[in-house]
């Protein structure tokens, strides 16, 4: 009788697997909306099966295969009860669903999953658009989800190797566009998640798995026999009678090989395979610490010891205390989050608390002698000069100007030098008028000076007393939901974009928004956009774009059309509040994540290798820092800057003077953020990193480029993340300003043609910049848009440097 059950049992699971999967399949839209009778019957069937089980003599364990996981559409209705977002209780390693248990263990063994149990590995037909089954994942499904991805990797470019056809475009590059599709899927949920959900157990994964993706990625460029055919193809280029895009990708691909060492004779390629794998290792690492630095710190204050501060940043640090379990009347916390500590810096009148929490917040990566960021800086800097070496570059900062729109160091030093000592004299004379303020003001006595966490708070002051603009008088006019609202106007005006709510589908967190992206009368499909808005622990400082699918055209016939289809998160850190107001400064960075959004979901590319965003650093800031300038215009702000208790739109005067404040206290600005970019091409300059100290480096190019007292980088070198927990932007910080000339030049289009909002004008920004990815060099990019090349003067007119 015991056999007869578990054969009973296992038919049932084997059916119910088949039911559920058949009958959902038929009851989803191609929009993603499920019917109601799914869910119920489902829950009907799998609400009967435990009670076989617990009726049964068979144990649990050995009705091997069998998992019964809630469903992502599970969700919907309620479990999310932690309305803080903030640290929410683990379950089964994760902390991504935190009301719904949904440990294996109970079920089947869970040392041995099989690949049809694993999330990541099972066909996502039955989510909507596609989506992953945000509430089916866990934290030990990535790890052999990995495993599989890369033998499926390998496997396909070896069927390229394999091959006795002739070498052609079509059977060498195109198949290799498109090869490890399942790699990519799964390696664009892992690489959000350990950005915004990077939980304990989620970060040692990351520590085991950087060194393994690492070594995967040097085996996919080294593959015996695969860059000859690719270098055979690009040897004859000219005669294979490619269009522009092809051969766009072609050149791309060979570039990518070469830069990845595949022209290394055998010895120097297994040196560069362990040198990444180093490297990979020490950023997770680097990464790590400051996240951690970030989430232990926190400085308790009452509200007496706020005095000063506006009444929505106290709600803010009542919120983040709440979080932190800090539950009686009068505690409030101020952390390192951008969004908590700049305010705090602007508006708290002690100044002790300012200086307190001023240090802890530059100080991020070496706060604990035990992960002090500082040494794993040097080693990172050490491997990249070898990177370097064995391309036959003096220094990593040539290797890395080579393929980007500067080309050289030279050129990038010549443009923030310039900006530089501009910057000096505007930010010398701006310090010298918070001196005088100082000094005006009873009682006020700063014997050493302004120091680093004075300038913000008494600058707010001389705003006030120069312009009469208390930027907290229009914080009450932006909170997020009208932010928001705005920004898809403006999408909407430019693009035709439009932007549906989807409170249906669940996330990877609650904070999370979905939205369905169409355009046109017919409401076409143009992309799924995720909107993950506030700071929270296990969530990466500042903010970001990410794409958990990206574009493309180049996909097997069998697939579905819905892949080609861009799902793309926009991360930002606002501390969360009832409701949750902006400073202008935070608005302005939506703005800004929502430019990298479009340009992924926008994107009109054959081939993934040149789609969304992956075109040369130096462009990519471009289509985000352009979407900044139409969030300053009156009449976006006088549409959708609304009081959010009265609902009144802001007042012309308020405008009027936030206008006219517009250039205060730049000086101050670009010091902040040039220093960064100098410091970062200087030391990627060495060429001999021999007895190298990184603190003391950093001392004396402050003293070498006569730093303004009062001002700090904004990222000093120990949690400078841009540089050290990627190689993305290392000797590459420069970009922004290096976009910054061509957005003031983009947008000075748009002025030029009387119209912001100029159709012909976006329809152009639209091919150009936002859909064209990396299918055309970016210079010429430029050039098309704008009829010749970039003109420094519109940024400098901008910034008041003119």
């Amino acid at each position: 009788w015991k056999c007869w059950k578990y054969v009973l049992l296992k038919a049932l699971c084997t059916m119910l697997s088949i039911f559920t999967k058949c009958f959902s399949n038929q009851l989803i839209d191609r929009r993603g909306s499920r019917f109601l009778t799914s869910s119920i019957t489902v829950s009907v069937i799998a609400g009967l099966l435990p009670s076989l089980l617990l009726s049964s003599q068979v144990s649990p364990l050995a009705v091997s295969g069998l998992v019964v996981r809630r469903s992502s559409s599970a969700g919907h209705n309620g479990i999310y009860r932690n309305s803080l977002g903030g640290k929410v209780p683990k379950v089964a390693n994760t902390e991504i669903f935190p009301q719904e248990s949904r440990r294996r263990s109970n079920l089947v063994c869970s040392s041995t999953m099989t690949e049809v149990e694993n999330p990541l590995l099972k066909s996502w037909h039955e989510e909507p658009f596609l989506l992953p089954p945000f509430g089916a994942i866990e934290v030990a499904d990535f790890e052999p989800a990995f495993e599989v991805a890369m033998k499926g990797h390998v496997q396909d470019l070896q069927t390229i190797v394999d091959s006795t056809e002739k070498p052609s475009f079509a059977n060498v590059i195109e198949v290799y566009d498109r090869a490890g599709l399942l790699m990519d899927k799964i390696s664009g949920v892992y690489g959000n998640y350990v950005s915004s959900l990077n939980t304990d157990a989620m970060q040692q994964v990351q520590m085991r798995l950087s060194p393994i993706l690492s070594r995967h990625s040097s085996q996919t460029y080294t593959l015996p026999g695969l860059f000859d055919k690719i270098q055979k193809l690009h040897q004859k280029r000219s005669d294979l009678s490619l269009n522009s895009e092809q051969l766009r990708l072609l050149e791309r691909v060979y570039m990518d090989f070469t830069r990845q060492g595949a022209h290394f004779d055998t010895q120097s390629q297994k040196e560069y395979a362990d040198l990444k794998a180093q490297l990979a290792e020490l950023q997770t690492q680097f990464n790590q610490n400051v996240m951690k630095d970030e989430e232990e710190w926190h400085m308790l204050l009452t509200v007496k010891e706020m005095d000063g501060c506006p009444e929505n940043l106290i709600e803010a640090a009542r919120q983040a205390a709440l979080v932190k379990n800090y539950t009686e009347d009068d505690q409030y916390i101020i952390t390192t989050s951008r969004s908590l500590v700049e305010p705090f810096l602007t508006y708290a009148n002690r100044r002790d608390l300012r200086e307190r929490a001023c240090t802890a917040w530059t100080n991020r990566g070496q706060l604990d002698p035990d992960r002090n960021n500082i040494k794993t800086a040097e080693n990172i800097l050490k491997l990249r000069q070898r990177q370097a070496n064995l391309h036959g570059h003096s220094s990593f900062a040539e290797y890395q100007c080579l393929d980007r729109m500067a080309k050289t160091p030279q050129n990038v030093m010549k443009l923030l030098e310039n900006v530089w000592e501009r910057a000096k004299v505007s930010a010398e004379r701006e310090r010298n008028a918070l001196e005088e303020f100082v000094r005006q003001q009873p009682g006020d006595t700063l014997t050493d000076g302004i120091q680093p966490w004075d300038w913000r708070f008494y600058a707010e002051k001389v705003r006030i007393a120069k312009y009469d603009f208390d930027e907290s008088l229009l914080k009450p006019y932006l909170s997020l939901n009208q932010v928001t609202q705005a920004v898809m106007a403006v999408s909407n005006n430019l693009f035709g974009l439009k932007y549906k709510k989807r409170t249906d589908i669940s996330s990877y967190h609650p904070d999370v928004d979905t939205y369905e992206v169409t355009q046109g009368d017919d409401d076409s499909l143009v992309a799924i956009f995720l909107h993950d808005n506030y700071a929270r622990p296990h969530k990466s400082s500042g903010a970001w774009m990410s794409e958990f699918r990206s574009q493309t055209d180049n996909l097997p016939s069998s697939n579905d059309e819905m892949q080609k289809i861009p799902i793309v998160a926009n991360n930002n850190n606002f501390a969360k509040a009832n409701p949750t107001l902006l400073s202008f400064d935070d608005a302005t960075t939506l703005f800004h994540e929502m430019g990298h959004a479009h340009h992924g979901m926008l994107s009109k590319a054959t081939y993934g290798r040149l789609a969304s965003t992956n075109v040369l650093t130096d462009f990519v800031e471009l289509p985000s820092q352009l979407m900044e300038h139409w969030l300053k215009q009156p009449q976006v702000l006088k549409e959708f800057a609304k009081h959010y208790k009265t609902g009144q739109p802001v007042p012309d005067e308020l405008l009027q003077k936030l206008e006219k404040a517009q250039s205060f206290n730049q000086g101050f600005a670009t010091i902040e953020f040039t220093i960064c970019a100098l410091l970062d091409m200087s030391m990627h300059q060495i060429q001999d990193y021999t007895d190298f100290d990184l603190v003391e480096f950093e001392k004396q190019e402050m003293e070498r480029l006569g730093m303004p007292q009062g001002i700090v980088m904004r990222h000093r070198p120990a949690h400078f993340q841009h540089l050290f927990s990627t190689s993305g932007y290392a000797a590459g910080y420069y970009v922004y300003q290096w976009a910054e000339v061509l957005d003031a030049d983009v947008f000075a289009a748009f002025e030029e043609s009387g119209d912001i909002f100029d159709s012909e004008t976006a329809e152009k920004a639209r091919k150009f910049i936002y859909s064209a990815g990396n299918t055309v060099a970016p210079d010429e990019l430029f050039r098309r848009f704008r009829g010749r090349d970039p003109d420094i003067s519109f940024m400098l007119k901008k910034k008041g440097l003119i």
